[in-house]
């Protein structure tokens, strides 16, 4: 199936019911965040709305921040291996070879996602895109040793990377 486009210029006229359902895959699971940003229509470019989107996160406040990183799924987790990705973090994790793992890094791969989770809290989260299966991995096996404080800002600056690629892929410039 091919993904809707749509213009800058459609986006900022269109209803907020249109506008939200249009960005409602940009930050996973969270159409809050489209909903915010649609009060603060029109946007000039695709850097100023993903600003927007990106500041109605960030003045959010933790437990909301929380939830967005927590309906972000585990990369080459239970949701990939059953099928239940969204259609934006399936396209994301086939193209990093996340779907090509031998048995033994996927295996790694939940291991990792299991000390991360147990440690944080919340899934990794990492915009896959330039990266291949085992530059993520190393990513991961670095990143499970911060601090709580450091990872819910990485995580969250990895969302905002993750949004800007969906936003380029679904608006024409």
């Amino acid at each position: 199936m091919k993904a809707m486009h749509y213009t800058l210029e459609q986006l900022n006229q269109a209803s907020v019911d249109a506008f939200v359902a249009a960005l409602s895959g940009i930050f996973e699971h969270s159409p809050w965040v489209a909903a915010a940003a649609a009060q603060q229509r029109p946007f000039a470019n695709i850097d100023a709305l993903h600003r927007t989107m990106s500041q109605a996160v960030e003045t959010s406040g933790e437990v909301q921040q929380l939830a967005l990183i927590n309906a972000h799924p585990e990369l080459a987790g239970k949701a990939a291996v059953r099928g239940e990705l969204t259609a934006e973090s399936t396209r994301e994790q086939s193209g990093a070879g996340l779907n090509q793992c031998t048995q033994e890094e996927f295996d790694k791969l939940l291991a990792l996602n299991g000390a991360y989770r147990e440690k944080f809290g919340f899934p990794f989260i990492l915009a896959v895109r330039g990266y291949d299966r085992h530059g993520i991995m190393a990513n991961f096996e670095a990143r499970v040793n911060n601090s709580r404080t450091d990872e819910l800002r990485a995580s969250l600056d990895q969302i905002y990377r993750i949004a800007r690629f969906r936003l380029d892929e679904l608006i024409d410039a």
